[in-house]
């Protein structure tokens, strides 16, 4: 099991001046007689919302406050244009798995007590790489590609059955990195479930006696194996802040 610490439109005035002055301008008439008008008063409509709202969606530039994610620190620089991107596998929690997580994250906290619950579950099948807008739909579109003939298989807190068919998971994102010129997986992975984080690294107390103590929890809780299995029935990929899933047939 790993306790791993752990992104209006405004016109110018230049076009209504010009026609305000060309309206005050006299017209020759019949007599021979020129009438000035009065220059009408340039009035500004106001730009509907659905003008200013219909390019939203094309790319919207993430949050990057600090105070919203716990303190946590981008990996990397954010930049106009390019979207954090990452594929993995959701892992979809039971009332079980959830008061198995209760006592193990209570006795954590007593050896480290900034440790917070992980606010989903997933187990990463990429590492978190740095996608151009207009890349994102190629992309996705790759992963379904490479996503289409797997089977389902099992996961628990760390993969103990189904490592090979994981790491042929892997395989197949990995070629769309590749594609895309992108970092791909670590090399001999470890596949797991996060289950808390903190801020800074809180690696020597957790290690030995209490993640010893941790694991006798887990073995010591109530049918385990059942418990800690689910079935992994698709994969998804998030890119700032759409997600995109491509089932496991």
């Amino acid at each position: 099991m790993s306790a791993a610490p752990l992104v209006g439109y405004s016109s110018s005035g230049s076009e209504d001046e010009d026609e305000a002055e060309a309206g005050a301008q006299a017209r020759p008439g019949t007599g021979g007689c020129r009438r000035a008008q009065s220059p009408l008063p340039s009035q500004r409509l106001p730009v509907p919302d659905s003008v200013l709202h219909m390019f939203l969606d094309t790319e919207e530039e993430p949050e990057d406050d600090r105070e919203k994610h716990g303190g946590r620190v981008r990996t990397f620089p954010h930049e106009r244009g390019n979207w954090a991107t990452h594929v993995y596998v959701p892992y979809e929690t039971r009332e079980e798995f959830l008061d198995l997580l209760d006592l193990l994250l209570s006795h954590a906290q007593t050896y480290v007590p900034r440790l917070v619950q992980m606010e989903a579950f997933h187990l990463s099948l990429s590492q978190s790489v740095v996608l151009r807008h207009h890349w994102i739909l190629p992309f996705v579109q790759a992963l379904k590609d490479r996503m289409a003939s797997f089977p389902r298989t099992f996961v628990g807190l760390e993969v103990t059955s189904g490592h090979a068919q994981f790491l042929d998971l892997v395989s197949e994102v990995d070629r769309v990195m590749e594609e895309f010129d992108l970092t791909t997986f670590y090399q001999d992975p470890s596949f797991h479930v996060s289950l808390a984080w903190c801020v800074g690294d809180a690696r020597l107390p957790l290690e030995g006696r209490c993640l010893r103590e941790l694991q006798n929890i887990v073995d010591e809780f109530e049918d385990p194996e059942m418990v800690l299995r689910a079935h992994a029935e698709l994969v998804r990929c998030k890119s700032g802040n759409k997600f995109f899933s491509m089932p496991l047939k």
